[in-house]
């Protein structure tokens, strides 16, 4: 559910940008390989696909390409409905950017990280700056300081799976320092979930920043001028010269299962025939659209189960264009439980204002379930509500300086690692033939971003071409099977 509001009223709806199946009465109702969703995920795979010559048709729900990178336009540039950036290490993404022409937009951003804690904004960019993170004792300032190089040193996740991300964090930095940074963080994120998230969630997040700084200790991130939609743009239409078939509007109500494996998929009151599905949603959505199969063949029931065994939080992003700044910092996380958002992410101290009309664009960030009262409410509600907290943060912030508002939702953004997570992710391959599934779910041990859903998604691409070409010299060919739906 997405709005975008110019102040005093709202603003135009955005326009869909692809094809709804149930108009396209012409289309074949064969391809070799159906992917489902049209994420980073799912067009890598459909990339990898179509060039070991294979039919693949991509069938989205949404009217945009692009998942939780999807853009809209804030003047004449487009902008991420939810925040993005890359670090140094997301070689699979560059190498994307590369292959699409689209190298020479990708720019370096020293950015500024900080905290806001008992109503004060810490800076915590530099060793430098945590050494002064005055909320601390200077013992506990050093402790928390060491915990990056402390967690470089671990040589490998599995060290960690048995350990919670609290019990790890205080042996890194010790129970103060938990309790005033890393607590808060937690159960500002996860919510009821904090005290089960797994260390080697925490060790990702600590890995992926101590890899991405200067020499000086600076954090320094990666974004593409133009943002994520001028690479959309540019993978679209190479998908499109290599023959994929890329339907938006068009969400997939159920994964059609008989006792021989998988036969198609069924959007709306169109059946779509295939004998491979690769589905890239939330593990518990694709649980969902297997409900009503779950009779036709064995595997299915033991399947569905581990399937919605993995939680998943939704996202909430209030996004401001405003007319000034809030702050000069790129990066605020939040640990005051009474300020309704987890994060305030000022894009614009991260890609200037110039790009934007001389917006100042700034994202509010909450992980919640979707029954909670901040998710539920209405976008002008959310606006609302967020304001007085605005004002108690940054006291110089006043309602005139909002030029236009947009609320963004995703009701499966996070994944929650638990401990002796790998013993239950689910695999690329399922046990029903012809079904395979990559999601954020499956990136572990790293996190979710687009990084890694492109390296997964070509990894699931590569498997399914590999599966068919090995049937193909096994003379395993035949037509789609006609069992009925």
């Amino acid at each position: 559910m997405t709005a975008a509001h110019a102040l005093p009223g709202p603003d135009d709806a955005l326009p869909g940008a692809g094809t709804d199946l149930a108009e396209e009465a012409s289309a074949p109702d064969d391809a070799d390989v159906i992917v489902v969703g049209a994420g980073f995920t799912g067009l890598a795979a459909a990339h990898e696909l179509a060039l070991a010559g294979l039919r693949c048709r991509v069938v989205e729900s949404a009217d945009r390409i692009g998942g939780l990178a999807a853009t809209f336009p804030v003047g004449d540039r487009q902008l991420e409905q939810f925040y993005h950036h890359w670090f140094d290490s997301d070689r699979e993404i560059f190498r994307l950017c590369a292959e699409l022409g689209c190298a020479d937009l990708v720019e370096r951003h020293p950015t500024s990280t900080g905290v806001y804690h008992a109503n004060a904004v810490y800076r915590l960019s530099s060793p430098l700056d945590v050494l002064r993170f005055a909320p601390l004792p200077p013992a506990d300032r050093l402790r928390l300081g060491l915990s990056a190089v402390r967690a470089g040193r671990v040589r490998h996740w599995r060290e960690l799976e048995s350990l919670t991300a609290e019990q790890w964090l205080v042996q890194l930095g010790g129970r103060r320092a938990f309790e005033v940074v890393w607590r808060p963080l937690l159960e500002g994120k996860f919510g009821s979930y904090a005290s089960q998230v797994g260390a080697t969630w925490m060790w990702t997040k600590l890995h992926l920043r101590g890899g991405s700084r200067s020499r000086s200790g600076r954090e320094v991130l990666h974004y593409l001028r133009g943002g994520s939609g001028v690479l959309l743009e540019a993978w679209r239409d190479r998908l499109q010269q290599l023959g994929v078939e890329l339907h938006t509007g068009s969400p997939v109500r159920s994964v059609l299962v008989g006792e021989r494996g998988v036969t198609g998929v069924r959007t709306g009151d169109r059946t779509l025939r295939a004998r491979r599905v690769l589905v890239t949603t939330a593990p518990g959505l694709l649980a969902g659209m297997l409900d009503g199969a779950v009779g036709a063949h064995p595997a299915l029931p033991g399947l569905v189960r581990r399937l919605r065994a993995v939680p998943y939080l939704a996202n909430l992003c209030l996004v401001l264009e405003n007319r000034r700044a809030l702050s000069d910092t790129y990066w605020l996380n939040v640990t005051d439980p009474e300020f309704p958002y987890v994060g305030v992410i000022e894009h614009t101290n991260l890609d200037t204002p110039d790009h934007y009309g001389g917006r100042h664009l700034v994202y509010l960030s909450k992980y919640l379930p979707v029954d909670a009262e901040l998710y539920r409410m209405s976008d002008p509600e959310v606006y609302a509500h967020s304001l007085p907290h605005l004002r108690r943060m940054f006291p110089r912030f006043r309602e005139d300086w909002v030029h236009r508002y947009h609320v963004w939702r995703a009701e499966h953004a996070q994944p929650v690692i638990t401990t002796g997570y790998s013993r239950r992710v689910p695999g690329v391959e399922c046990a029903v033939p012809g079904l395979y599934m990559s999601s954020m779910a499956q990136v572990f041990p790293e996190d979710r971003g687009t990084n890694y859903a492109v390296r997964h998604g070509r990894t699931a691409g590569r498997l399914i071409a590999d599966r068919i070409r090995t049937r193909e010299r096994a003379g395993l060919r035949t037509a789609p099977t006609e069992e009925a739906v």
